[in-house]
């Protein structure tokens, strides 16, 4: 094995999905914890003690305790170079964890184990399914009451339709919780809440607690046991070859807030999930992660990340070769050489030089406005184009100006630089030039609005105009007297033109009226 090879094979990049407060971030702030890069875990519940999520790094996000962008995160564990991508939980932040989901090699999905499959987690787990994404399940909270394990079980089975295999079993609930039988580890993992440090039980051949122990008569205990040895006799069979095409799902027990299961979840995660994988190209190609040239994709961009010095930062996966610190990439979209001197690694909001990185890592690299979503760099001569990534068309739209006219410069830099992370779109009114912005959801508008003060001093008024439907039309096509007050002309940032309809009854008056003329979703 060459030292390329054994770097990419030291890698795991995963993204962790669920739906809002299901404790995704708390679990990340653990993993953290044992990768040795904090040394205290904070929850996003305590607001008022100032002591903020790691990977929560903006305001807003630290202000409303949510999570409205993904953050990276990299850390050593055991020999693996780790690199863990919390997404928005968020529904209105979709795009953005989709996107992040084309990024990664698996997924950690977290359930509230009192709630089950929420909404958001369902559509979330259907990219990675479509993806054919590995997926590692947490069930979360067992330190609260919650539902019964098997119902769980079943639920993720029947909703998901993905065969769930429990590695681990609840001794207890709630106040109730004694512990977890680990039938992979063979071991009972006593839950200790006064203490940071688990206590383990061996088991001996038959499945039982070796030696005297009160917890062998405790009726949580027989009852785990014997949930166990009914899952392993009508269970589904553990299955690697399904665990890697996604049509298995390991499922752990435990409580991120509590830290209690997550180490063991960490360790076997390790050692079942996949290292980086091959890329798809545009033209139905394959980037191997160990080719020797280099080559990589911008999966996102984030403005400001240093307030002080008003940055952007592109986000590259790596997905073959080496990156070394000043080599020349090609941009494909450009065809343009650019030479990679400021590159960046990722904890949360802070960031660190690095000289090389590998297939599977995420690298930052400042941008000056040179990059923008979807791109791909590469080295050689054989140019590579890595599938596009998914764009969701608009449904809200606001009107945007400037609340104090004499702020218009600090307004306009703002607008170009936020909308250029993909989470909004802008559109321009052909007749009359006036900002229009597009989002999946109103909670867009509302950072967009927060981060418009707060990052570029600049207070802007947003009028709603309602739900539109847009289309693109042909430039060919095009009379701008085509335009009324159900169907208004707009540019999108390319300068291609398209129509905000008003509703359904006026898109189907506009293609009666017009049928030569052919409307499109999306670009």
């Amino acid at each position: 094995m060459t030292s390329l090879e054994a770097e990419v094979a030291s890698r795991r990049t995963f993204a962790i999905i669920s739906h809002p407060d299901a404790g995704k971030t708390t679990i990340t702030e653990q993993l953290l914890l044992f990768g040795g890069i904090v040394r205290e875990a904070g929850t996003v519940k305590a607001r008022k003690s100032g002591n903020f999520a790691k990977s929560d790094w903006m305001e807003i996000e630290q202000k409303r305790g949510i999570s409205v962008t993904s953050s990276v995160m990299q850390f050593d564990y055991e020999g693996k170079r780790i690199n863990i991508l919390d997404t928005p939980g968020h529904e209105d932040f979709s795009e953005d964890t989709y996107r992040t989901l084309m990024a990664v090699d698996s997924a950690v999905m977290v359930i509230d184990s009192a709630k089950g499959i929420e909404p958001q987690t369902k559509k979330l787990f259907q990219i990675c399914k479509m993806r054919g994404i590995p997926i590692f399940t947490f069930m979360n909270k067992l330190d609260r009451d919650g539902r019964d394990p098997l119902d769980l079980i079943a639920e993720l089975e029947d909703v998901l339709g993905v065969e769930g295999y429990p590695m681990n079993w609840p001794i207890g609930m709630g106040k109730e919780l004694k512990g977890l039988y680990d039938r992979y580890h063979n071991r009972v993992a006593v839950f200790r809440p006064d203490s940071e440090e688990t206590a383990y039980l061996p088991l001996d051949e038959n499945g039982d607690i070796v030696g005297d122990n009160p917890l062998k008569e405790d009726s949580w205990y027989q009852d785990a046991r014997d949930n166990m040895e009914l899952i392993a006799d009508a269970g589904n069979q553990f299955d690697e070859q399904k665990i890697a095409t996604g049509d298995q799902t390991p499922v752990f027990f435990g409580s991120a807030l509590a830290n209690f299961g997550v180490k063991t979840f960490l360790e076997t995660y390790l050692t079942f999930a996949p290292e980086p994988a091959p890329h798809r190209t545009e033209n139905d190609g394959v980037v191997e992660p160990t080719d020797s040239n280099f080559s990589g994709f911008v999966f996102k961009i984030q403005a400001n990340m240093d307030p002080r010095h008003r940055d952007r930062i592109a986000f590259v996966r790596v997905c073959s070769g080496l990156f070394t610190h000043g080599m020349d990439v090609t941009l494909g979209r450009t065809n343009k050489t650019m030479r990679l001197s400021n590159v960046t690694q990722f904890m949360a909001d802070t960031r660190e030089n690095v000289d090389t990185a590998v297939a599977g890592d995420i690298i930052g690299l400042y941008d000056t406005g040179n990059y923008q979503i979807g791109d791909t760099i590469f080295t050689g001569k054989q140019p590579v184009k890595f599938e596009k990534l998914p764009q969701f068309t608009p449904e809200l739209f606001v009107s945007v100006q400037a609340k104090n006219v004499m702020k218009q410069k600090s307004f306009h830099k703002g607008i170009q630089q936020l909308v250029q992370e993909g989470a909004i779109q802008l559109y321009t009114s052909y007749s009359t030039g006036d900002y229009i912005l597009g989002a999946v959801g109103q909670l867009q508008f509302e950072v967009f609005q927060f981060r418009m003060q707060n990052e570029y001093n600049s207070e802007v008024v947003m009028e709603p105009m309602g739900h539109k439907i847009a289309r693109w039309i042909n430039p060919d096509q095009l009379d701008e007297k085509m335009s009324s007050s159900r169907n208004l002309l707009v540019k999108d940032r390319g300068g291609e033109p398209l129509f905000l309809f008003e509703n359904q009854f006026a898109e189907r008056w506009f293609k009666d009226k017009y049928p030569d003329v052919e409307l499109t979703s999306k670009l």
